[in-house]
């Protein structure tokens, strides 16, 4: 799965680097979430039980991936996102993501780079709509011109 120049892999259970398109990587990242969030020993939900060593790894690996599905979305497919009028929501989605894992320090800037322009421009004022707007600011505009045509 590729997202601009970027091309990301998936690893399987013996650490082998997997090549795949992008619905067999949603498919991965997703199934994988599912499995961990689920997974009692790395999330627990009964009172006293700890929490394992690896969590914030584990969460941390968690944000990379999701963020990977997010980029794609973006790059791939934010017509198809203008066309069903969802991109207020996607952009709203993201900039919640985005703020969330700076806060917690979930995300690797380096990581993250691939979508720096998107972030300025939906991040770099509070008060604007431009996470919500619906194509008529200039957040959202941005955000449309910042998706290069295919």
């Amino acid at each position: 799965m590729a997202v601009c120049n970027t091309q990301y892999y998936w690893y399987d259970e013996r650490g082998k680097k997997v090549k795949c398109t992008a619905p067999q990587y949603v498919d991965f990242v997703m199934s994988s979430v599912q499995k961990l969030v689920t997974d009692e020993d790395v999330f627990p939900t009964k009172y006293g039980r700890e929490f394992p060593s690896s969590f914030e790894s584990l969460v941390k690996k968690i944000c990379k991936y999701l963020f990977h599905v997010l980029g794609h979305i973006y790059w791939a497919h934010f017509k198809e996102t203008l066309a069903l009028e969802l991109h207020g929501h996607l952009n709203t989605l993201y900039v919640h993501f985005i703020l969330f894992a700076r806060e917690f320090n979930l995300l690797d800037p380096k990581e993250t780079a691939v979508m720096d322009d998107l972030t300025e421009v939906l991040c770099s004022s509070p008060g604007s709509s431009g996470a919500t707007g619906d194509g008529a600011s200039s957040g959202a505009s941005g955000a449309q011109n910042h998706v290069k045509e295919r």
